[in-house]
């Protein structure tokens, strides 16, 4: 899985500047709406008939209680499917994946083994589909953003629809069918759940649990080929790979009739929005002089007060009038426990992706989204080996299929109490120190116990790793530049992804099935990268916290000297030298 995770639609994020310091900023000061485009405005100029969001106080309760029942119910059966490869991977290997392309001449001594070719094709195919999910967020935010959400769900319906077919019907297609099915299955997975995030703005004072339920779902689907396989199993076959995705289309159909049904075209306003909405000035037409006053401008007048007023009752309806404080309290402790929170976001996204903060996380992403999917598609392949027994090597991946999307339901309220309530640094720490423990006990051989120590720490890490690198980019570059930072980072994992190809036909034919030279390579990459960022974020997050400690006692010693406290703030340099 690659998708981001994100606690919050919006936040009390105040942008920095070289005249306003990180400590004086007002955590009440709202950012400007989030947007999923990653590509800069002057690439991606707005449409004149962009889709303009709504306030969710227009709506009746009951209809967004469904929209919201709906998209956890459709990313259960959508959202992240194609991660339950290792679960399916079986099945179509029983069915004869790849076999007609894989014939060997056994007169040809080069010639790598059949079983050798199906796994490499079988992998590629996801390799694809996970390479497709990460860069698909790309067009994926730019569509959301200019045409909505039903627009979105629309296109995630029928990328599912034509995945579904094209892998029921792969042995008449004069293409691979498995691979274009699988891939269009991935694309049609974050089409349909980014596009339900602005629900949590159906309720905000709800919003982390919509989110964590969405979330949930996420994970939770990569299980539905778990279920389809043990369907099969108890049907001794029968229920084939072409059955069962001929069925499957009916959750296309679903999604295609709620979106038209049910669902918002437009995306839900955030309650900064509204806010904005209603401290805009009153324009100059509606406040005319006295003697200018006639019945229409002051019908006119009047209308737009209502507006307001109307505006104002459903904001207190949604979040109660005390939340707002009390949201951006919480928000300012957060940052200030964090460490580094603002420390680039006064910077370009250029400057953000040239700077140490960028290429180091970015370095480490490649690398351990690579180990980690490599992980996902060849877990039966190398227990294998180094159980020496396919028969333990399938207990360990049944027992891998199960606690996959269990791992990422049950770390959901653990994720966000650490990442809440400890600093960048010692999350990073975490994040480099798990790896690498994973690292080792992906290395031992012939022992049960550390196999399934290993998918259990793997099945947690997997969903914290991830959540860990969104809170990171928005923490240290802001959500002023978050899509175009974020989503370059996640698009150049992807990318790298396509190496497992390579890493296969190491495994199989240079190391013989042997994974212990591939994963010590990996591990010691990432340690060694982990190294250097742990070092460079607790060598500017020491430097920060000086820099306040300074700043506080020239504010304290200027208090004592005169008497009063001085309303301008220093300017401060923020970034690295």
């Amino acid at each position: 899985m690659s998708l981001n995770r994100v606690s919050s639609l919006e936040t009390f994020a105040p942008l920095l500047t070289e005249n306003r310091s990180r400590r004086s900023s007002d955590a009440s000061t709202r950012a400007r709406k989030i947007s999923f485009n990653p590509l800069p405005s002057s690439w991606d100029p707005p449409a004149l008939e962009q889709i303009q969001a709504i306030g969710a106080f227009e709506v009746p309760r009951w209809k967004r209680t469904l929209q919201v029942v709906a998209a956890v119910i459709y990313c259960l059966f959508a959202a992240g499917i194609v991660f339950g490869y290792a679960a399916i991977k079986p099945v179509l290997k029983r069915e004869g994946a790849y076999r007609d392309v894989c014939r060997v001449d056994p007169n040809d001594e080069d010639a790598i083994g059949e079983d050798t070719c199906v796994e490499i094709h079988l992998n590629f195919m996801f390799t694809a589909a996970a390479v497709a999910t990460n860069v698909a967020a790309l067009p994926i935010g730019a569509i959301l953003d200019r045409y909505g959400p039903r627009v979105c769900g629309l296109l995630g319906a029928l990328c599912l629809a034509i995945g579904a077919l094209c892998m029921s019907f792969e042995n008449e297609l004069p293409f691979d069918g498995l691979l274009v099915g699988y891939l269009f299955l991935a694309l049609g997975g974050p089409f349909t759940y980014i596009s339900s995030f602005q629900l949590s703005n159906a309720f905000p004072k709800n919003s982390g649990l919509i989110l964590a339920l969405l979330t949930g779902a996420f994970d939770a689907s990569s299980a539905l080929f778990l279920i389809y396989r043990v369907i099969y199993e108890h049907t001794h076959e029968t229920f084939g790979h072409q059955s069962f995705f001929l069925a499957y289309l009916v959750v296309p159909a679903a999604i295609a009739i709620i979106q038209i049904v049910l669902m918002p075209a437009q995306s839900y306003k955030t309650v900064g929005e509204l806010v904005e909405e209603i401290e805009e000035p009153i324009p100059a037409d509606l406040e005319p002089y006295d003697d200018q006053i006639d019945e229409e401008t002051a019908l006119l007048h009047e209308e737009e007060r209502q507006h307001r007023a109307e505006v104002v009752s459903g904001i207190q309806e949604l979040l109660g009038t005390t939340r707002a404080d009390k949201q951006a309290k919480k928000e300012e402790r957060k940052n200030e426990i964090s460490g580094v929170w603002g420390v680039m976001h006064a910077y370009t996204a250029w400057e953000q992706i040239k700077s140490p903060w960028f290429i180091l996380i970015c370095l480490f992403t490649v690398i351990q989204m690579t180990r980690i999917n490599y992980f996902v598609a060849t877990i039966r392949v190398q227990y294998t080996y180094l159980l020496s027994s396919p028969a333990l090597a399938e207990r360990v991946n049944d027992f891998f299929d199960l606690a996959l999307p269990l791992g990422g339901i049950l770390s959901i309220p653990f994720i966000g109490a650490i990442l809440d309530r400890t600093s960048t640094l010692t999350v990073v720490i975490t994040l480099v120190a798990t790896a690498t423990t994973i690292g080792i006990l992906g290395i031992i051989p012939h022992s049960l116990l550390a196999a399934y120590a290993n998918v259990g720490l793997f099945v947690l890490y997997r969903p914290f790793y991830y959540t860990a690198v969104s809170d990171y980019s928005a923490k240290v570059f802001g959500f002023r530049t978050f899509g175009k930072v974020y989503g370059t980072i996640i698009c150049l994992a992807g990318l790298f992804n396509f190496s497992q190809s390579g890493l296969d036909y190491l495994l199989h034919e240079t190391f013989n099935g042997d994974p212990i030279p591939l994963n010590v390579g990996l591990m010691a990459a990432g340690l060694l990268i982990g190294i250097v960022m742990v070092m460079f974020v607790g060598v500017q997050s020491r430097g920060i916290k000086r820099k306040l400690l300074e700043e506080e006692a020239r504010g304290a010693f200027a208090y004592g000297g005169n008497g009063t406290t001085s309303t301008g703030t220093s300017t401060r340099e923020w970034s690295t030298n």
